[in-house]
């Protein structure tokens, strides 16, 4: 069943082309990704299909009575009201129902009418028909899920992240038809990026994405869609699959732009010796020969990123960390923690979000005053801190100020110095987009003109935090590769699991109360530890957010021991008092009773029995899956 589709979609931004012609279509269950560099206008793309911006030319469809949730890169709220105020005035799908029900229930009790009774059954109808009994327990629990724990905090003493995860959550918990997201890793740990990985999963969700995590794209996506050179590209497969055929495209593309030039060069010598008598024959072999010329005229325009650094030399003495202690009031970032760098250490450091780990990165980088403790750093020593929110840019300057402003000339890897302008080439500002003022460019290309201005000091201790937030796939793959090949200290905060274990061979892993394990290993070496019960143990706990799979311990599929059995048993008689409990208070509910207190009481009672049964239900399946 197709849900939505855009036909013949241009944008043009500007002077700027973005896309021209465009075709997207979207069935019930797609789960598609959309790969482009950055400014070529996937987030315009997206905001054409939500509805905020309107195609130059083309038009969307979105089949009747589906509804679309967008997540956007940056999203704005009305500042001074609570999350939990934000929530309940939000008019999503499910807090209309809430709301209708409760008003329902408030009219019944006052009017106890036929006609009152008529309303709360159809209120109770739709809050049946759309699970919403636990509505209340569910925004607490995905809230809590995306670390929003007081809903009660103001929306404007939110930060960016904070922002962006309660847009998700806000989404996730109406449940539209179709989900349209604009980088939905961004601002999320590693736990949570698994439990959306897992959600997302689910057989019935549709929704097409824009994101750089790329184990998130190749266990989640059923198709990708690439757009380049303002055209669309689909490939039916995952990740894995779409660098095989891209490539595969590319290699078949570049040899009919090379068979073109040959026939051309051919054919060029009986153009100019063609006699001026044209026959139909002749017109035709022109025409064909137009076709090609203009064929062999194509030149894949291919803008690498070339990322150096001439790193200054690194004694042996680097930087030593004794005893470091540092708290936030009550929270405990950092306790006792020592350590000492040595050539070629290449850290990452994971973590939950609010855990400590920029407030580390700036300990170490003087920004910051740990509470006791001391930093020791080699007289060689070259800091470059590549910060999560970047530069704050004058978004009035043009691109090539910015540069100038630090330096007219930069020394390379070779010992030869280069101009601003060269040097901006090779981060793939061409020479027209210099000239362009900061506010034009998109967020992956501001990040790109932040990591300019911190390799230009040549930097021989690289400190990297959440460096692939909003850079696009091209520009990670050359990011890896110089920093695979960066004979410096690196370290490095990031969510990106794919980026960790391409980079890092050694861990810092934030474990809360100050602690911090030293783990040697990539992070898929220690990743199973972490979470080998715990997709288990959040099915049993987030049941309103349900999942299509479950991974079980392996310890926990031996055979029923006698204690197990008898829970197996008691469990089936529990369910069915509850599922009787349930059907009672239903009927109490649609009586015409018009005590409003006992009314509420038994609405917080369903909600509770239905949390029961669900949890009851999922233990029971554990143990009759091993029976």
């Amino acid at each position: 069943m197709n849900y939505l589709s855009a036909e013949d979609i241009e944008k043009s931004v500007g002077d700027k082309l973005l896309f021209s012609k465009l075709n997207i279509g979207l069935d019930k269950g797609d789960k598609l990704a959309l790969i482009a560099a950055n400014g070529t206008g996937k987030t315009s793309l997206l905001n054409i299909l939500a509805g905020k911006l309107f195609p130059d030319t083309g038009q969307v469809s979105i089949k009747k009575g589906i509804r679309l949730g967008y997540l956007e890169q940056h999203p704005q709220f009305e500042d001074n009201i609570s999350i939990l105020d934000l929530i309940s005035g939000s008019k999503s799908k499910l807090s209309t129902i809430v709301h209708q029900y409760h008003e329902a229930l408030k009219f019944h009790a006052e009017k106890n009418t036929a006609e009152s009774q008529k309303i709360l059954e159809k209120a109770s109808a739709d809050m049946d028909r759309k699970s919403a009994w636990d509505y209340q327990d569910r925004m607490l629990r995905i809230l809590d899920r995306f670390a929003l724990k007081n809903p009660e905090q103001i929306v404007s003493t939110l930060s960016g992240g904070q922002k962006k995860r309660l847009a998700l959550a806000l989404l996730l918990l109406d449940e539209p038809d179709i989900l349209l997201l604009d980088e939905p890793t961004n601002h999320l740990d590693i736990n949570m990026i698994e439990w959306l990985e897992d959600y997302l999963s689910r057989q019935s969700i549709t929704f097409l994405m824009v994101t750089h995590d790329r184990y998130f794209l190749d266990r989640i996506c059923s198709r990708i869609i690439e757009m380049d050179n303002q055209s669309i590209y689909n490939y039916e497969g995952n990740y894995e699959y779409f660098l095989r055929k891209k490539e595969e495209r590319e290699a078949a593309e570049q040899a009919v732009t090379d068979r073109a030039v040959k026939y051309v060069k051919r054919e060029l010598d009986w153009v100019r010796r063609m006699p001026k008598a044209r026959t139909s024959k002749s017109k035709s072999r022109l025409d064909a020969f137009d076709e090609t010329k203009r064929k062999a005229s194509i030149r894949k325009t291919v803008n690498n990123l070339e990322l150096e650094v001439n790193m200054s030399r690194l004694g042996n003495k680097i930087m030593e960390i004794k005893h470091l202690s540092k708290r936030f009031g009550d929270i405990n970032i950092l306790e006792n923690f020592s350590y000492t760098f040595h050539q070629g250490d290449r850290v990452g450091i994971v973590g939950a979000n609010g855990c400590g780990k920029t407030s580390l990165l700036e300990m170490l980088t003087d920004r910051l005053e740990p509470d006791s403790g001391q930093i020791i750093k080699g007289e060689t020593l070259v800091q470059g801190y590549y910060t999560q929110e970047g530069l704050n840019f004058d978004e009035n300057k043009k691109v090539i100020e910015v540069i100038t402003d630090i330096a007219e000339f930069i020394e390379t890897k070779k010992g030869n110095s280069i101009s601003a302008s060269k040097f901006l080439q090779h981060f793939m500002f061409t020479p027209q987009m210099q000239h362009n003022f900061v506010s034009k460019l998109s967020g992956g290309e501001k990040r790109r003109l932040h990591l300019m201005t911190v390799l230009m000091k040549n930097p021989n201790f690289l400190i990297l935090d959440e460096p692939t937030n909003d850079l696009d796939i091209i520009t990670l793959s050359k990011m890896e590769e110089f920093l695979e090949q960066f004979p410096g200290c690196l370290v490095l905060v990031s969510h990106d699991r794919y980026f960790l274990d391409k980079l890092c061979d050694h861990l810092f892993i934030f474990e809360g109360k100050g602690q911090i394990k030293d783990h040697y290993g990539f992070y898929s070496d220690y990743q199973p530890q972490t979470t080998e019960f715990k997709e288990f143990e959040d099915k049993a706990k987030n049941n309103g957010i349900k999942e299509n799979k479950v991974n079980i311990p392996q310890e926990s599929k031996k055979k029923l021991s006698y204690k197990e059995k008898a829970e197996y048993e008691e469990l089936s008689h529990e369910i069915e008092a509850l599922e009787r409990e349930k059907q009672d208070l239903e009927e109490l509910m649609n009586s015409g009773e018009n005590d409003y207190e006992k009314l509420r009481k038994a609405s917080d009672r369903i909600a509770l029995i239905i949390e029961l049964i669900d949890e009851k239900s999922m233990r029971w399946l554990e143990l009759d899956e091993r029976a």
